[in-house]
């Protein structure tokens, strides 16, 4: 049953209004939807005016994030049908049932969420940043499901292999360490608003003020809405063992590359080796900008999903 979203306000407590614009709102619905036992819970942004141009995007968000993270992007295809479900076991969502958070599972659940829906091949898949991981796999293993695809922060090398392996590896510590103390104890640590801002602040780039406030708002209210350790720390294992990369050559539809110049988790070198790899790829490089193109630069990101969807029409 659809109903009105007051639980999840538009941009939540802490987006202040002007980084939305004053439709979005009235383009927002919030529903669930069971999907192989699980409450689903999912927002759709209807089109302000559909025309012929206008797609349905299933959007597949970051991981420790929820729908909120892509709202900037969505308010800016206001020609778009946008669906943007909360991922198991983060946002509102439910985790599966007996089931491990493996990219693979994240994969049957879209094919099970699209079915639900009624979602046809006609759909636009897009990931970002470890939904970049989960949306090719599920691409490469169901051709035909969706076209095109989009990958924004695109994860395209394994994040325990070149200069970043060491800070994984540590990461890969903290997430197993605080699955292992006292629930309380680890929890505690999991959600710590230093951690997290800590996060914040180092994948910011702009040197906007406001839009820094903003970022590190969004994280503090947004970034600790798990569903428990057990299920984080699988999905953070499944963030740092796959790539896109893994599944280049079979992505036989137009893929879209959406890269950060300064991005640091999905580097500029290896966006160029993923390209060069895919049978109809496309990159667009935003300047200074890192892993949070969602929201620091979300203008261009959305300008390049356009002309991308124009060149490939339904």
């Amino acid at each position: 049953m659809e109903k009105v979203d007051t639980a999840h306000p538009v941009g939540g407590a802490q987006a202040p209004v002007e980084f939305f614009s004053k439709s979005l709102a009235a383009r927002t619905a919030a529903s669930d939807v069971d999907v192989d036992g699980s409450t689903v819970a999912y927002w759709t942004y209807q089109p302000v005016k559909a025309t012929d141009k206008t797609r349905t995007i299933l959007v597949i968000h970051g991981f420790r994030g929820d729908h909120h993270g892509l709202l900037r992007v969505a308010d800016l295809l206001p020609e778009m049908r946008i669906i943007m479900p909360d991922l198991p076991a983060f946002g509102s969502s439910e985790p599966f049932v007996d089931d491990e958070h493996s990219v693979e599972r994240y994969g049957r659940f879209i094919e099970g969420f699209m079915e639900a829906l009624g979602l046809g091949p006609e759909t636009v898949l897009l990931g970002h940043s470890f939904g970049s991981i989960v949306a090719s796999h599920f691409v490469a293993s169901h051709p035909g499901a969706v076209s095109p695809l989009v990958l924004v922060n695109p994860i395209a090398a394994p994040a325990l292999e070149g200069p970043k392996g060491v800070m994984t590896k540590l990461a890969v510590f903290y997430y197993q360490a605080s699955a292992k103390l006292p629930r309380r104890l680890g929890l505690a640590i999991l959600r710590n608003r230093a951690i997290v801002r800590i996060m914040s602040i180092t994948m910011a780039k702009t040197k906007d003020k406001q839009l820094r406030r903003f970022i590190h708002g969004q994280h503090d209210a947004y970034f600790s809405a798990f569903a428990d350790r057990n299920s984080l720390l699988e999905s953070f294992k499944a963030s740092v063992s796959g790539t896109v990369a893994d599944v280049a050559e079979q992505l036989n539809l137009p893929v879209l590359l959406v890269a950060g110049e300064k991005d640091e988790i999905a580097t500029l070198p290896n966006q160029y080796k993923l390209l060069e790899r895919l049978p109809d790829g496309t990159l667009d490089v935003i300047p200074g900008v890192g892993h949070l193109i969602h929201y620091e630069t979300p203008e261009p990101a959305a300008a390049s999903i356009r002309t991308f969807l124009e060149e490939h029409p339904a």
